[in-house]
């Protein structure tokens, strides 16, 4: 294993500054406040938390055993209990947060 000069390092965790805060500037930058946004755009704001959070879920459950012990059950859980804190709340941050901590808890305490 190799390791990174004190100058690459600077160099990365600047490269890595700049792209994000040009990935959160430049929609500003392309978008007035004022303007209409394209139909494509308004789709993906729709679609994108959607299929991010199916992602999440498929993501999560790759290497989760159905047939060993604990059958999957803590993960099943921490998803009702995420659907449920979804449909209550409609808080996106808050539904994976809890789900997560609900998982947590379960592995730590139970499982």
């Amino acid at each position: 294993m190799t390791t990174m000069t004190l100058a690459q390092q600077i160099i990365t965790i600047a490269l890595c500054s700049l792209a994000t805060i040009l990935s959160r500037f430049i929609p500003f930058l392309l978008f007035k406040e004022n303007e209409e946004r394209p139909a494509f755009v308004q789709y993906l704001g729709k679609a994108l938390p959607s299929a991010i959070f199916g992602m999440l879920i498929i993501y999560c459950f790759k290497d989760v055993s159905f047939i060993e012990a604990p059958h999957a059950i803590p993960e099943l859980i921490s998803v009702v209990f995420t659907i449920i804190l979804h449909m209550s709340f409609r808080k996106m941050l808050l539904s994976i947060a809890g789900g997560t901590a609900c998982y947590m808890l379960l592995l730590h305490f139970i499982f």
